[in-house]
């Protein structure tokens, strides 16, 4: 079977809760889902939906039911898909969101109610630094830092000036930090800043 990339994050994302589950007797196990199936991100978290309905309904021997809402790439919407999942389904662990900002908004919610919570986001800011809130926090994709690095092979090849260009949020927030550090590390220069939103159809401006 072939996975995308997000199809991965997601498998890797219910796969890290078997270890939990492995070790514990429950009569079921719940795992509620928000994800970025329509909206902004939808290109995202359709294929992360996608593989939700293809993971294994028994791990560990424990018959496994997946609760799976759609946040339509708003933060907002995806506090109240947590707070639905969490006092009302009362389920045993979470999986989402599928974009930094909707993740970030989870978080409280995940550490009030001591519920374990997988996100499938990249950045750093999601998971550090370590405190009591970000104890029941974890993610799949590689911190930003990874990719940022590739600037090393721009100082190799001459490369003096940088522009940045990234989204208008929380996660284009995170990206730009690791890209300035990245850049002072390879010694470039960043000479433009430019942000634009997630519904933008153009940057050419």
């Amino acid at each position: 079977m072939k996975w995308t990339l997000r199809g991965k994050a997601a498998a890797m994302a219910v796969a890290g809760l078997s270890a939990v589950f492995s070790t514990q007797t429950f009569a079921d196990v719940k795992i509620g889902v928000t994800v970025s199936a329509t909206g902004p991100a939808a290109s995202l978290g359709i294929p992360e939906k996608n593989t939700i309905a293809l993971l294994p309904k028994e791990i560990a021997g424990q018959k496994v039911q997946y609760i799976v809402l759609d946040d339509a790439t708003d933060s907002t919407q995806a506090v109240k898909n947590v707070r639905k999942l969490t006092s009302e389904d009362h389920v045993d662990a979470l999986v989402g969101s599928t974009v930094t900002p909707n993740s970030l908004a989870m978080i409280d919610i995940a550490a009030e109610t001591h519920t374990p919570m997988i996100s499938m986001a990249a950045a750093a800011s999601i998971v550090e630094p370590m405190d009591a809130k970000r104890a029941w926090v974890f993610k799949t994709p590689q911190n930003d830092a990874l990719m940022a690095d590739t600037m090393s092979y721009m100082e190799k090849h001459g490369v003096k000036t940088v522009g940045f260009i990234g989204f208008a949020d929380a996660y284009g927030d995170g990206c730009y930090k690791v890209f300035e550090a990245a850049a002072n590390a390879h010694k470039l220069k960043i000479v433009t800043n430019e942000r634009y939103n997630r519904t933008d159809t153009s940057v050419t401006g």
